[in-house]
């Protein structure tokens, strides 16, 4: 069915108006014509008239013709001029035409009824249709274009007499957003301290029957897809208490005052509903530090409504009962006066999620799946390295879709690997026609970022490498990257030497360089300069940060001396490494150029193809030492829940390991 628009209620209106106002003359569709005054006499003295009806508002009457006169006076037959035709007559006074009746019924010239009518008092929609119609209009028009602002920006639905009210939404108990804790996987830490939150409000004597006071406000902060907006709604299906939903950009407006008389009706609203939760999604569109030089583009508006929210969140007034949390990506952007305790008491990091916590992120986005029995979640949870919530969902639907696109009735552990490099490395582009000297250079240069990454002892372990033309890439090496707390200098330089790989393989087994690397020295340019001007990594620069986050500052916090040492550093670090490379590829140049030669037949190879070729990689990852703890202590949990299960029955574990070891032993002889 069509969707209902109001636009058909109002062309419908009007065209029942118009039907009326051109079908309201006239009752049938008999022939009028008109007469002078002594016409109407003559046809009256002759017999014509059937009767007659005067109209003492208009000074006219009406003189219906007797069906056996009617072709006397229109020359036409009852067919053509209907029943009852009229004959319409200007007449000047009422009484002449009473006396002039009068006298034709005495001569038996007239036998008809002689009647009056005022359509005066008839014509109320012709008064209508003239007078109130183009009012009714007039309003109808001033309301649209008012709907029509409000929709756009002006105050919503309530038009623009609202435009200072808040545009929150509100989620009041048994409103729930059907999103709770258990849908939000990983983020133990952060869930605790949201989780705390809603408690106080459920049980507030908890906490203040020890003195303790729970946080006015908590900021959510952390890379976009991490899932702070999730852990939002899960507040708002948890708690039993308003939750007040909105975005930071709701409160910019065009005019000025509206975003500060925004923050103040919001706070009213909850002041009324208190306790309940606010939260404001993206609080950097307001939040932003404020300038220090109004004469450099400062925004008045955006910096008051940021003095208004400052003064709501705890200004003189108090806001008992009243948590705010807030979400952004950009907290390093934040004024500091909005960071402070008292109005953002805690700042919860929700940061990417690790290996188990990627494992707990698959188990929620696989449910409504329907997947292979031999799909192993933890393998998944290992490709996925540095992936998002949301990178996990859109590999998760990714998946799904590359399954039906073959006609597969569950989806399998290729779909999820097809999926991971449709999302990393761009659609896979079959079309695209490479020349055996183009695909051969791609081989030797895609094969000298893995010959370089085997034999680095910190660079990331390699998973796969592919020749297939992806996205803007005409190659790609997909590597697990190491989880690092912390990174040392010689890992980011054996990853530096990893990525020039390439570079060096292209100059030394082809003669020549090509913009194949062109993503590969921008990516080496960046790191060299962080670890220069930021980690202080230099030898000439040792143990200095250049890092400048003051906003408006438009002057470099070093001298063109230092920037000139930072240049000759950053130069002398890539060409190092770029040296070690090459000599690294020169001894190993017959395994080199194998894997280009199976990379050139197969187009796509796996560690296990560069094992075969190098033999086992002399270091193990720091993923492969994460790996084998977690089995180990699943293996030592699951012996100890036996343990106690064994116990409960009375029998030690020594001697059910005895007993099974005996029954092994019976079934082999």
């Amino acid at each position: 069915m069509p969707k209902f628009n109001m636009n058909w209620i109002y062309i419908l209106a009007l065209a029942v108006i118009a039907a009326l106002y051109f079908t309201s003359g006239s009752t049938n569709s008999s022939v009028r014509t008109e007469a002078s005054y002594d016409q109407f006499k003559k046809m009256v003295m002759k017999g014509y008239a059937s009767k007659i009806i005067v109209n003492t508002d208009k000074n006219t009457l009406q003189m219906f013709v007797k069906p056996e006169h009617i072709r006397d006076v229109f020359q036409q037959g009852v067919d053509k001029t209907g029943k009852e035709p009229a004959v319409e007559v200007q007449f000047g006074s009422v009484d002449q035409v009473e006396q002039f009746v009068d006298e034709a019924k005495k001569e038996n010239k007239f036998s008809g009824d002689f009647s009056y009518e005022n359509t005066k008092g008839n014509d109320i929609f012709g008064l209508i249709l003239y007078n109130v119609l183009p009012i009714v209009f007039i309003i109808a028009m001033w309301v649209f274009i008012m709907r029509r602002m409000g929709g756009g920006g002006m105050g919503g639905a309530s038009g623009i007499f609202n435009v200072g009210k808040s545009r929150a939404k509100m989620y009041e108990k048994g409103t729930a957003t059907n999103v709770t804790f258990k849908d939000v996987a990983g983020q133990a830490g952060a869930k605790q301290e949201v989780q705390e939150i809603v408690d106080f409000l459920k049980n507030p004597q908890k906490y203040t029957e020890l003195g303790g006071k729970i946080p006015k406000g908590a900021l959510l902060v952390g890379p976009p897809g991490t899932g702070k907006t999730l852990l939002a709604k899960a507040v708002a299906g948890e708690a039993g208490v308003p939750f007040f939903s909105m975005s930071g950009s709701d409160f910019v407006e065009m005019f000025v005052g509206v975003g500060a008389s925004r923050v103040r009706d919001l706070f009213r609203q909850a002041k009324e509903k208190s306790p309940c939760i606010i939260f404001i999604d993206e609080i950097d569109a307001v939040g932003r530090a404020r300038s220090k030089n109004p004469a450099m583009g400062g925004n008045d508006e955006r910096e008051n409504t940021l003095n208004a929210l400052l003064t709501e969140m705890d200004g003189f007034g108090t806001n008992s009962g009243v948590i705010i949390l807030a979400a952004t990506n950009r907290a390093d952007m934040l004024d500091s006066a909005l960071m402070r305790a008292g109005r953002f008491d805690r700042q919860i990091h929700v940061d990417l999620p690790d290996l188990n916590e990627r494992k707990a992120i698959f188990q929620v986005h696989l449910k409504p799946i329907k997947t292979d029995e031999t799909l192993d979640i933890d393998f998944l949870s290992r490709q996925t390295p540095g992936f998002s919530g949301a990178d996990i969902a859109n590999v998760c639907n990714e998946a799904a879709l590359i399954a039906a696109r073959h006609n597969c009735k569950t989806v399998g552990k290729q779909d999820f690997l097809d999926a991971v490099d449709r999302i990393i490395g761009g659609l896979e582009k079959k079309t695209k026609i490479m020349t055996d000297s183009e695909k051969r250079a791609i081989a030797i240069h895609e094969a000298g970022h893995a010959t370089i990454s085997w034999f680095c002892e910190h660079a990331n372990p390699l998973v796969k490498v592919s020749i297939v033309p992806r996205g803007r890439a005409l190659g790609a090496a997909w590597y697990l990257p190491e989880e690092r707390a912390i990174t040392t200098k010689d890992e980011m330089l054996d990853e530096m030497c990893a990525t020039l790989g390439g570079r060096a393989a292209e100059e030394l087994f082809l003669g020549r360089i090509s913009t194949g690397a062109m993503n590969d020295l921008e990516r080496v340019t960046k790191s060299a300069y962080g670890m220069i001007a930021y980690a202080g990594m230099s030898e000439r620069l040792p143990n200095i940060c250049y890092y400048n986050n003051t906003e408006y500052s438009f002057q470099r916090p070093y001298s063109e001396t230092t920037a000139k040492i930072m240049d000759d550093e950053v130069l002398k670090m890539i060409n190092e490494q770029y040296d070690r490379a090459k000599n690294i590829l020169s001894e190993h140049k017959e395994g080199h150029n194998e894997l280009a030669e199976l990379l050139v037949q197969r187009e796509v190879i796996f560690a296990d193809d560069v094992e075969k070729i190098f033999g086992k990689r002399p270091w193990v990852s720091r993923s492969e030492e994460l790996l084998e703890a977690q089995q180990k202590a699943e293996a030592e949990a699951m012996a100890e829940k036996r343990a106690k299960e064994l116990e409960a029955e009375g029998t030690s574990l020594e001697a059910k390991v005895k007993e099974d070891k005996e029954r092994e032993d019976r079934s082999e002889e």
